[in-house]
């Protein structure tokens, strides 16, 4: 199961009425934590867990807390401190060293179930909103939501006062959604990876032996319509990334040039450089003058060589982009190497 929110609330939704439910959300960090400010998870009466506020080391903790708050149907706010000696992180000999608080907050009925059966149903059709929670040390449950046109997939949760009471913001926005042209063996690797992120993922390929559900069990949608109408498609607004990976010039070609036209934030290109520069030509585009960079070759440096791998690099990248982070290592431990 992976842990975006949406994931979580289709485990919660049908359920909602039969258990009690937990709420609980990461709202302030201070220094190295596992999750920052904004995660969430779900815990039931059950003792089943959905999503994860930590690498698994506080959870048992946690779900100890959740079961407080079913019974007292009162918000809790607790920390836990990895600095301190005293404190269950430190003991546990986690070593992040970092402070993290979270509010819990009862699922009930009466209180509209803060919420989260609007969220569902936005965030499952592709919807984006402001989540508001109340953060009070007083037991007070309170939430509120908001549709907005569209938020950022690397978007930072805001603590604001406002009328003497301090409230967390996030935004929040369904996975990302990844169009794939192409329908061959090599694209099956991407499919299968990128759902394993939690991403949705259309494919397209009008050829009949490409694209066969039986190769591609875990694709949201297969589309067959001809590359000119593939904007026109009722999810397309929905695209934030497009792998294109037709192995045929004029086909990648076509999909490049309608692809211009849409909303997407990264769009990349198999095959090398040369490459790209043919399929432009027959698009008779100027790479300069592209609304959207594209990514050719698609993917970062990993050496990859076998399909799984170039899977792998060509979502790492991706992922950076709609992340809005740099796709570098996050040590110096290998520079040399790569440089060398």
């Amino acid at each position: 199961m992976n842990n975006h929110l949406t994931e979580l609330l289709k485990h919660w939704y049908p359920l909602r009425g039969e258990h009690l439910w937990v709420l609980a959300t990461v709202y302030k960090t201070v220094g190295p934590c596992y999750r920052r400010a904004g995660a969430m998870m779900l815990f039931n009466d059950l003792g089943q867990q959905f999503g994860l506020l930590s690498g698994g080391c506080l959870e048992a903790d946690i779900q100890r807390h959740a079961a407080r708050v079913m019974q007292s149907k009162q918000a809790l706010l607790v920390s836990y401190d990895g600095s301190d000696e005293d404190d269950i992180t430190f003991q546990l000999g986690i070593g992040c060293g970092g402070t993290v608080h979270i509010v819990l907050q009862p699922i009930l009925a009466e209180l509209a179930y803060l919420n989260l059966m609007d969220v569902h149903e936005h965030l499952s059709n592709g919807g984006s909103g402001l989540y508001s929670q109340l953060i009070a040390n007083d037991g007070q449950v309170e939430s509120h939501w908001e549709i907005a046109q569209s938020c950022a997939q690397n978007s930072s949760p805001e603590l604001i006062e406002k009328n003497h009471q301090t409230w967390l913001l996030t935004r929040l926005s369904p996975p990302p959604h990844l169009l794939v042209i192409g329908g061959g063996v090599d694209a099956q690797p991407v499919v299968q990876l990128a759902k394993t992120l939690g991403w949705t993922v259309t494919l397209w390929d009008s050829r009949p032996a490409n694209g066969r559900r039986e190769h591609f069990m875990s694709a949201d949608q297969i589309l067959r319509q001809p590359l000119d109408q593939l904007m026109q498609h009722k999810s397309a607004a929905q695209w934030n990334a497009a792998v294109v990976m037709s192995h045929n010039l004029q086909m990648d070609a076509h999909a490049i040039k309608a692809l211009q036209g849409s909303a997407i934030a990264y769009l990349a290109l198999l095959g090398p450089a040369s490459r790209k520069q043919q399929v432009l030509a027959l698009a008779q585009l100027d790479e300069q003058k592209l609304c959207i960079p594209l990514a050719g070759p698609a993917g970062l440096n990993l050496g990859a060589e076998l399909p799984e791998g170039i899977a792998l690099s060509i979502l790492a990248e991706c992922h950076a982009v709609l992340q809005g982070a740099g796709g570098q290592s996050l040590s110096d431990a290998f520079n040399t190497i790569a440089e060398s």
